[in-house]
């Protein structure tokens, strides 16, 4: 079963489609291991959604940073945060919903703006290994929530930042751009420390732009199943697939 999860966010898929697909495919049945029968739409649903549920996506989570660890791929020099957003199908306004309002707008999506863009749907938190580009911890948001209220830092371990979490001190060894404030200017020791400090976050934005140009193929999750929301629809688990299939990309 999580063999067609794989699948099915590897292409980006509807549940009722990867059915069709595992049908069809000699390739795909090979892969499963030739099952019979072959489970449909629902019972996958079902699974992805008993894995949110019971957390057994994060102890597959767990496994794979393990495995990495294993093999020799550690964090050694330290770790970068950053955060992208995850757009979801808005709907055709932008009043806020009700609970049981009958809308096709995912249920707790949020509105977000960030310099001239307006944002709707999610964020994807994740911390970056410096070294080999791996994403090794990930939490999912809502839109709204600022980037400085997730630390995904631990104690002892050298973390980059950008400005978006200037002010909030890291869990970890705390290097985070700083910024310019009413009260204090930035000296040419800040911006040239802010200058080292983007160049070696630069490699974080590769795992954003493979999981959005390539494993979703630039579309954004809530379009799978606009009624869905990250609580009830396994979105969490989504994310951590996604994540786990580009360290094997990788």
């Amino acid at each position: 079963m999580f063999k067609i999860l794989i699948l099915q966010q590897w292409y980006g898929w509807s549940d009722l489609e990867i059915e069709r697909q595992m049908a069809d495919r000699i390739s795909f049945t090979s892969f499963l291991g030739f099952p019979d029968p072959f489970p449909d739409s629902r019972t996958i649903w079902l699974f992805r959604e008993r894995m949110a549920r019971t957390e057994k996506d994060k102890v597959v989570w767990a496994e794979l940073q393990r495995q990495l660890d294993a093999i020799g791929l550690q964090v050694k020099r330290g770790t970068i945060q950053d955060a992208t957003f995850i757009e979801a199908y808005p709907g055709s306004s932008k009043k806020s919903r009700g609970g049981d309002a009958k809308t096709r707008r995912n249920k707790d999506g949020t509105w977000a703006k960030k310099g001239n863009e307006t944002h709707f749907g999610y964020k994807l938190h994740q911390k970056t290994d410096i070294d080999y580009g791996l994403i090794r911890e990930i939490e999912t948001t809502t839109a709204s929530l600022y980037d400085s209220q997730v630390h995904l830092s631990t104690e002892g371990e050298v973390v980059l930042r950008d400005r978006g979490y200037f002010g909030v001190p890291a869990k970890g060894i705390d290097f985070t751009m700083k910024r310019r404030t009413t009260e204090l200017s930035l000296g040419e020791l800040d911006k040239e420390r802010n200058r080292l400090i983007c160049k070696l976050r630069s490699p974080s934005e590769r795992p954003h732009a493979v999981i959005k140009r390539v494993l979703w193929r630039g579309k954004g999750v809530g379009y799978y199943r606009p009624e869905g929301s990250c609580q009830d629809d396994g979105y969490s688990t989504r994310f951590q697939l996604v994540s786990a299939m580009y360290a094997e990309k990788r």
